[in-house]
């Protein structure tokens, strides 16, 4: 099958916001951010035994806070759903004691824009795992100036790549693969089904 006859074979996309979608958007943000709550303390044991090894190595830790917003683009396949979602999970996540404050949520931003950016490329048509892993990275790596500028400034050239390197890698494996495959677990349970992301489990892309 052609490239164009696959694009008009593709159901058209509804851009206005549901009541539905609103809802379910602040319901994957709050349950990211309890997931959020756990890891700001869980990621210091494996962030102790990565750095020594190889400073910088502690961005492949970051992944967990990075998904919210892919998996909110996955699901609710909107503009602006991915950084909706991402900013309702980092707020959460602030408003009930993440040790960096007001920090954690211009993270949620940065993080939420980097996945956005990549579903809008696609011109939020496409949702497969492909789309899903650059949108992952993608979020990794609009938090990688942040993080060095707040937390690791004046860091060394290879500190910074392997730093990059690895936080990029963990939101495309972690929040990219990982979205995915929690939006297909959802679709197959019928909880998606208001949505075209729970009436088509097969990959766009």
């Amino acid at each position: 099958m052609s490239a164009p006859s696959i694009l008009r074979s593709r159901p058209k996309i509804v851009w206005r916001w549901r009541v539905v979608d609103i809802v379910v958007a602040a319901v994957i943000g709050v349950a990211a951010g309890v997931v959020f709550l756990a890891w700001n303390f869980g990621y210091q044991g494996p962030s102790n035994l990565l750095t020594p090894i190889l400073p910088g190595l502690q961005g492949l830790t970051s992944g967990p806070w990075l998904f919210a917003g892919v998996l909110g683009g996955l699901v609710i396949r909107k503009p602006g759903a991915a950084l909706f979602v991402e900013i309702v999970a980092a707020f959460f996540s602030m408003l009930f004691g993440a040790q960096w404050g007001v920090d954690t949520l211009v993270s949620g931003v940065l993080q939420g824009l980097g996945a956005e950016l990549i579903f809008a490329v696609f011109l939020y048509r496409s949702f497969g795992i492909a789309v899903a892993v650059l949108a992952g990275g993608a979020a990794g790596l609009l938090e990688v100036p942040h993080e060095l500028i707040a937390y690791y400034p004046g860091s060394s050239a290879i500190f910074v790549a392997v730093f990059t390197i690895s936080l990029v890698l963990s939101g495309a494996v972690v929040a990219g693969v990982g979205s995915w495959l929690i939006a297909r677990g959802l679709a197959a349970t019928g909880a998606l089904s208001r949505f075209a992301s729970g009436r088509q489990q097969v990959a766009d892309v």
